[in-house]
């Protein structure tokens, strides 16, 4: 049975977190992500493998080399999945904030 990868498997691993923050900001070949973790250089292609199956990270081929790069319509799902969250929290904290600002007026 093929089960297919989504998006929150993926970041569900705290080391494939840590490669999407690593390529957020630049493009890296496998062994410049590889020489940020204390694991086996198989193990991050693996990681490497599953961002890429989930559309997360895009390879680019650049001379000999293959550059990996954050894909942000790959975090578009995530973004989506945390918009509600995000927005309560927002309510919430503004909620206080009022709170506070009426304690502080009668002190």
């Amino acid at each position: 049975m093929n089960l297919r990868r989504d998006v929150f498997q993926a970041i569900a691993d705290p080391t494939r977190r840590a490669i999407l923050m690593l390529v957020a900001t630049q493009s890296m070949t496998a062994g410049a992500i590889a020489a940020n973790f204390d694991t086996a250089r198989p193990t991050v292609s693996n990681h490497l493998r599953i961002l890429t199956e989930c559309e997360l990270l895009k390879k680019e081929q650049q001379g000999r080399e293959i550059h990996f790069h954050l894909n942000p319509q790959g975090l578009k799902t995530v973004a989506e999945f945390i918009e509600p969250f995000r927005k309560m929290w927002d309510d919430r904290f503004n909620k206080l904030e009022d709170v506070m600002k009426n304690y502080k007026k009668k002190n």
